[in-house]
C-alpha cells in the first residue's frame, strides 16, 4: 500500500533488496517500537488506563473514527512532512494531499474490516497459532494478491498528473508486477512481518492505533527514500 515506484533495470529481488538496505536499521526502530508497545500493553501496569481509552474510542468511533486517524497518520501528517523537506518538496505540491488524505481514509476503513474478518475467521486469541494465521493471510494473501497492486496502481496514477494513460502505458509494457510491485513487496515484508505479528497479538480495538502509529513513521519514510533515489538518478 505504498508508494510502489522503485525505478531499476535490476532484476525485481535485486532492487527489493536495495530497497530492505535502506530501510534496515529505522525499519528495525519501527519494528521494535510495535514490539515495546505490545510489551507495554501486557507488562506494565501504568499503561492500563492509556490502552483502554484508546480502545474505547476506537470501539465508540468505527470506521469513522478509523477513517479520519489512518487519514492523519498516513496521510496528512507524512504529506507535511514531505512537503517541508527540501529533497522532497517538488514532488509533493499541496493539491496532493487530497490524494493522500482520501486515499489513507479509505485504505483505513478497509485495513480495519479486514482485521474484523480475520478476527471473525480465526477468532480473537492471541496464541501463536492464531497469529500465524492471521499474519500469513494477511503479508501473502491480502497484501501481494490486492493491497500491494491496488496500492501501486494508485500512486502510479498520481505520479502520472492523475492521468491513466501512462499507468496503463506502463501495464502494457510487460513484467508489471515483477518491475512494480514485487521489489516493493519485499521491502513490506521486511518491515510488516514482524509489526503485523505485533498487532495481531494485541486486542481487536487496538490492532488499528498500533497500525496507524507504525504507517505515519513509515509513510514518511519510504516515500523520503524513494524521492531521494529519484533526485539523485
Amino acid at each position: 500500500m505504498m508508494p510502489a515506484e522503485i525505478p531499476s533495470d535490476e532484476a525485481p529481488w535485486k532492487a527489493g533488496l536495495h530497497s530492505i538496505r535502506s530501510l534496515l536499521f529505522p525499519g528495525l526502530v519501527l519494528q521494535a517500537v510495535a514490539l515495546a508497545l505490545v510489551l507495554a500493553y501486557y507488562f506494565v501496569p501504568a499503561t492500563a488506563d492509556f490502552f483502554g481509552r484508546l480502545a474505547a474510542w476506537q470501539s465508540a468511533g468505527g470506521l469513522v473514527f478509523t477513517a479520519a486517524t489512518t487519514a492523519l497518520c498516513g496521510g496528512l501528517l507524512p504529506f507535511l512532512f514531505l512537503r517541508l523537506h527540501s529533497d522532497t518538496r517538488h514532488s509533493h505540491p499541496w493539491p496532493h494531499l487530497i490524494f493522500f488524505m482520501l486515499f489513507w481514509a479509505w485504505k483505513g476503513s478497509e485495513v480495519d474490516l479486514w482485521y474484523r474478518g480475520l478476527s471473525w475467521l480465526y477468532g480473537d486469541g492471541h496464541d501463536t497459532f492464531t497469529i500465524a494465521r492471521k499474519v500469513l493471510s494477511d503479508q501473502f494473501g491480502f497484501n501481494p494478491f490486492y493491497a500491494a497492486p491496488v496500492g501501486n496502481l494508485c500512486f502510479a496514477w498520481k505520479d502520472a498528473g492523475f492521468r491513466w494513460q501512462p499507468v496503463a502505458a506502463d501495464l502494457r509494457a510487460g513484467r508489471w508486477y515483477a518491475r512494480r510491485v514485487l521489489p516493493v513487496l519485499m521491502a513490506v515484508w521486511f518491515l510488516w512481518i514482524p509489526v503485523v505479528c505485533c498487532v495481531y497479538a494485541l486486542p481487536l480495538p487496538l490492532q488499528m492505533p498500533l497500525f496507524n502509529v507504525v504507517l505515519c513513521f513509515w509513510s514518511m519514510l519510504f516515500a523520503h527514500i524513494l524521492s531521494r533515489q529519484t533526485v539523485g538518478r
